[in-house]
């Protein structure tokens, strides 16, 4: 039986190759992917100004995504 070599070759891609190749992806897009510290009180504000649901104040993907609306909404949307 013969394997496709392109499965094989992502299949063995170690996971800084995977890495590299997504920061690559973004750059090109002119996207840069930081990490940030919040504080509780910036996430007070998220949930006081809508953007954040005040159960999922511990959740790092909602207040990910209320970041990104607080981010357009203040920043310009982007193109």
């Amino acid at each position: 039986m013969m394997t496709n070599p392109s499965n094989t070759a992502s299949a063995t891609r170690s996971a800084a190759a995977e890495r590299m190749r997504r920061h690559r992806e973004r750059r090109q897009m002119g996207l840069r992917c930081i990490a940030i510290q919040v504080w509780d009180r910036e996430i007070e504000t998220l949930i006081r100004r809508g953007l954040l649901p005040a159960e999922m104040r511990n959740d790092l993907h909602e207040i990910r995504e209320a970041l990104y609306v607080h981010l357009d909404r203040t920043l310009g949307a982007t193109p």
